[in-house]
């Protein structure tokens, strides 16, 4: 039977395998076209129900929660206002701080300007009495004597305390006994009131 030509018969089988596919893909298109215009018919209901919703508010609000609305609102601008009246005492407190700053600053430079001229001044007077000792060292003790005898005892005493000792000695050997004795008390308790620490 390799060799039989013969007229073909044709297959029954196909075409039924055909037919159903086609109804298969038709009724498929169909279902979908039905879907789709369902969305489309349900869509247009909500359009239509949104745009006919009344104007006013659909439920009433509960006295109640208007009140605690009203209150969370009165709350919420008396805290405004606060945080105001902070940020303005912050700012205030910062521009005083700058200002106190800048004074305390003044301060520190005329202290330290008021030192260097009481330096000045106390150097100053020192070079005076160092001066002013050299000059009664220089003096004959005869001479000197009867100056530190009219002096007040303390302020003879601090000359005194100054000049060389041989110096100091003659001219209190020139001295009366009794101005002598005082001086020489002032010149020992000198430092008797002097920190020991």
């Amino acid at each position: 039977m390799p060799g039989r030509a013969g007229p073909r018969r044709p297959r029954r089988g196909n075409r039924g395998a055909l037919f159903v596919i086609a109804v298969l893909l038709g009724s498929s298109g169909l279902i979908r076209i039905g879907t789709g215009a369902g969305h489309a018919l349900a869509n247009a209901t909500v359009a239509e129900t949104v745009e006919a919703a009344p104007d006013g508010p659909v439920c009433e609000p509960d006295a109640g929660a208007l009140a605690m609305l009203e209150d969370l609102r009165a709350r919420e601008a008396r805290l405004a206002a606060r945080e105001a009246q902070v940020e303005d005492r912050s700012q205030a407190l910062t521009l005083a701080k700058t200002e106190i700053d800048e004074k305390l600053a003044a301060l520190v430079a005329a202290e330290d300007k008021l030192a260097a001229t009481l330096a000045l001044a106390d150097q100053a007077a020192d070079q005076d009495v160092a001066r002013l000792v050299a000059v009664y060292e220089k003096m004959k003790p005869k001479e000197a004597a009867p100056l530190f005898a009219e002096m007040d005892p303390d302020f003879a005493a601090g000359f005194l305390a100054r000049m060389r000792p041989d110096t100091a000695a003659a001219v209190m050997a020139g001295l009366d006994p009794k101005a002598a004795y005082t001086i020489s008390v002032l010149l020992a308790g000198r430092n008797a009131n002097a920190p020991k620490n």
